[in-house]
């Protein structure tokens, strides 16, 4: 038995490439796909990394939501694609978790954009 770091990335090669010459064209998109989707969702911690380090604390940025809900549902629909249980699972409920963080961060926007208006309404007759 052969054994060392140039045979495992040998035989590592070899599989790869038996792997992506037996797929076809179709399976090849949704390989992409499945792989931009989750690219997307790991940015999300990068992307929060450099926002808390730029505030010097522990900081969710509203992109941090966006990056999950896109790409959890880009995995979610390859997930569906390939009918994979444990990829489905693992990504439908925090679809939802990530919808209605972005409705509530929505909400308070307004809400504050609302006492922003209301206050210049009472300077302005107050003058």
């Amino acid at each position: 038995m052969q054994q060392g770091l140039g045979y495992f990335l040998s035989h590592l090669l070899d599989k790869w490439h038996a792997y992506f010459t037996g797929m076809d064209s179709t399976d090849l998109i949704w390989l992409t796909i499945g792989l931009a989707g989750q690219t997307m969702f790991m940015m999300r911690f990068v992307v929060q990394w450099i926002h808390s380090e730029r505030h010097q604390k522990s900081v969710i940025p509203v992109s941090f939501w966006y990056l999950s809900l896109v790409g959890g549902l880009t995995v979610l629909a390859y997930g569906l694609h390939k009918a994979e249980p444990v990829i489905i699972l693992g990504q439908l409920p925090g679809t939802f978790v990530y919808a209605r963080n972005l409705m509530l961060i929505s909400r308070e926007k307004r809400d504050v954009l609302a006492e922003v208006t209301e206050e210049e309404v009472f300077e302005k007759d107050a003058r």
